[in-house]
């Protein structure tokens, strides 16, 4: 039975890994910080909690934790103000999926950003929770934004299925319990954790009926 299906954003629906990636690594060069070649990877998934803490007691800025995360969050609206750069066929893939099964998302992304990114692609109304991982305690490997994203939808979550691209969102969405998708990011591919991935697609075209069929137990 899949009662639902839930979806990430970063990597899935918008192609923005690399713009966080630059945000925050242009802050740390203006702030004086030590960024470092991992530390995109490192952040994925993370709370806006966890990385803005990261960028201040790691990257070494001095700005408070809370003041990173608002400095990072008004920059990227601002590069989402001329369009959110959508992945190719993920809006219809959305739709598509909508029209068979309820769906929610579960993000790291700041509740702004995922209103912003919804809004803008026109399907705000398809989902029926979502969830960032800034109301949650723990953001992803942990499974808290999957678990709190099956009890907004009124479902179990081991009847749900995630549909990921990062290392820390498919071992997110595995210990909530749910089945997932996996559709490697290329810039970050997810690694050993795609082993553990239920079904791997190479895009989100590929994100069709035969998904469901094949996930059916």
């Amino acid at each position: 039975m899949i009662a639902a299906v839930v979806f990430d954003l970063d990597g899935i629906i918008v192609d923005s890994e690399h713009v966080w990636d630059d945000v925050r690594e242009k802050l740390a060069h203006t702030r004086g910080g030590r960024w470092h070649p991992g530390a995109q990877r490192a952040m994925m998934g993370m709370s806006s909690v966890e990385w803005s803490a990261y960028m201040h007691d790691t990257i070494g800025l001095s700005e408070s934790p809370e003041e990173i995360n608002r400095i990072v969050v008004d920059e990227m609206l601002a590069r989402y103000a001329a369009g959110p750069p959508f992945i190719p066929g993920a809006l219809e893939a959305v739709a598509r999926t909508a029209s068979r099964h309820t769906i929610g998302l579960a993000s790291s992304s700041n509740r702004e950003l995922i209103d912003a990114v919804l809004e803008a692609g026109g399907i705000t109304s398809l989902f029926t929770a979502t969830v960032s991982s800034e109301e949650v305690a723990r953001g992803k490997p942990a499974p808290d934004v999957y678990l709190e994203a099956a009890r907004r939808l009124g479902v179990a979550a081991g009847d749900c299925v995630a549909i990921e691209d990062s290392h820390n969102g498919i071992r997110s969405a595995k210990a909530a319990g749910m089945r997932c998708i996996a559709i490697p990011n290329e810039r970050f591919p997810p690694g050993d954790a795609v082993a553990d991935a239920d079904l791997v697609l190479a895009s989100i075209d590929e994100l069709t009926d035969d998904c469901w069929a094949t996930l059916a137990p």
